[in-house]
C-alpha cells in the first residue's frame, strides 16, 4: 500500500509509502489520503491525524513528475484531475475539524509542502529540507505553495519561489510554513505522545528551540530587490546590489523558464490579497491547467527528470519575449471550470 492507515490509540496515523521514490504523490495515494480524512473528521475515537513519511529521506517530494511529463505529452487530461483533487484535499486539510499533526521531517517539497503546511501543528527537524522548486520544471508554485509563500516576511518568499530555493528548518519557521522544531531524535516518543493525549500536549512536550533562520539574517537585500515590478528589474537590482548572495539568486533565476517567472511573479502579487486559501487554490488550477498545455512543463521535466541533461530549451526562451497577454493566459478560466470552492 503506498499510503498505510492505521489506528494508534488516540491517532490515526497516515504514512505515504513510497520511499523508494521519496514517498512521491500518485493519484492513488490522494484519493487515500482524503478517504481516510473523511471517514475519521466524524470518528469520535480519532483525536488526532497524524501525517509521517516512510523512509529515512523525506516526508514527499511532491508529485510523481514523470507521470505528469507523460500525461501533459498525452493531452494533461489526467493531471487535470489529478490538481483538481489534490488541491481539494489541500483546502479540506487547512481546515480539519480535528488536530493534523504533519512531521516534516527530511525533504518536503511541492505536494508534499501542499499535504503538510496546511495543517494545523507543522513539526519540521534538523534535516527537513522544505521547498516550493517549481520554476525549475516550468511550473509555477502551487498546493497553496503560493499563498503560504505570498504571505512569508517581506518578500523572502518571492526570492523562495523565483530561485526554487530551499528551505531550513528554521527557515520554514521564520516564513510560515511551520509551527515547531522538534530534534529527529524525539519523534518516536512524539508520535507515542500523539497516541496518548491531545496533539497541542504531546507536540509542546517535545518542541525546542530552532536554530537562528538564515533567510532571516538576509531581509534587506532580499526585501530590497525583490521588491521590483518585474522580473526584469529584480534581476537588474539582485546584479547591482553588491551582494554575493544576490548575484548567485540572480544566476538561478536566469536558468528558469522565463514565463514560469513571470506567471509565478504575478500569481503571487495576486495571492497577497486573496481572501482564503480556497481562492488561491482557484488561481493555482487554472494556472496548472493552462502549464499542461503549453511547452516548458514538458520540457522542464524532460530536462531536469527524464533525460537529466539540466538542459532545458524554454520556449519564449527570454523574459523579454513572454508578453502580458502570454501571462493572463495563466490566469483564464480552466476549461471544464474550476474548484467550485474560492
Amino acid at each position: 500500500m503506498d499510503v498505510l492507515v492505521e489506528r494508534d490509540g488516540l491517532a490515526g496515523r497516515l504514512t505515504l509509502n513510497r520511499p523508494k521514490a521519496l514517498n512521491s504523490l500518485t493519484h492513488d495515494m490522494l484519493r487515500a489520503l482524503r478517504s481516510a480524512l473523511d471517514t475519521w473528521a466524524t470518528d469520535d475515537t480519532v483525536a488526532t491525524v497524524v501525517l509521517t513519511g516512510a523512509g529515512e529521506r523525506g516526508l514527499c517530494a511532491g508529485a510523481d513528475i514523470r507521470a505528469m511529463h507523460d500525461d501533459a505529452k498525452a493531452g494533461g487530461a489526467g493531471f487535470r484531475q489529478f490538481f483538481r483533487d489534490e488541491y481539494l484535499l489541500n483546502e479540506l486539510i487547512s481546515h480539519y475539524p480535528k488536530p493534523y499533526v504533519a512531521v516534516m521531517d527530511g525533504i518536503t517539497m511541492g505536494g508534499g509542502v501542499g499535504v503538510s503546511a496546511h495543517g494545523s501543528l507543522r513539526i519540521v527537524t534538523e534535516r527537513s529540507t522544505v521547498a516550493m522548486p517549481e520554476t525549475r520544471i516550468g511550473l509555477v508554485p502551487d498546493v497553496g505553495g503560493s499563498r503560504l509563500l505570498a504571505h512569508a516576511p517581506g518578500e523572502l518568499g518571492t526570492h523562495i519561489a523565483l530561485t526554487a530555493g530551499s528551505m531550513t528548518a528554521a527557515d520554514a519557521l521564520h516564513c510560515g510554513f511551520a509551527d515547531h522544531f522538534v530534534p529527529a531524535a524525539a519523534l518516536p516518543d512524539l508520535l507515542a505522545g500523539l497516541a496518548r493525549r491531545p496533539a497541542a500536549e504531546a507536540v509542546a512536550a517535545h518542541a525546542t528551540a530552532a536554530p537562528a533562520s538564515e533567510l532571516a539574517a538576509q531581509h534587506g537585500w532580499i526585501d530590497h530587490c525583490y521588491a521590483a515590478g518585474t522580473v526584469e528589474e529584480i534581476l537588474e537590482r539582485l546584479d547591482d546590489s553588491g551582494v554575493p548572495e544576490a548575484k548567485q539568486a540572480a544566476e538561478e533565476i536566469r536558468g528558469k523558464s522565463p514565463t514560469a517567472l513571470k506567471v509565478t511573479l504575478a500569481a503571487l502579487r495576486l495571492a497577497r490579497g486573496h481572501r482564503s486559501l480556497a481562492e488561491t487554490l482557484e488561481q493555482e488550477y487554472r494556472i496548472s491547467c493552462a502549464a499542461l498545455d503549453g511547452h516548458d512543463l514538458v520540457e522542464g521535466i524532460r530536462a531536469q527528470v527524464v533525460d537529466k541533461d539540466r538542459d532545458p530549451h524554454w520556449r519564449p526562451a527570454t523574459l523579454a519575449a513572454v508578453g502580458d497577454d502570454e501571462v493572463r493566459r495563466y490566469f483564464a478560466p480552466a476549461p471544464g471550470g474550476g474548484l467550485g470552492i474560492g
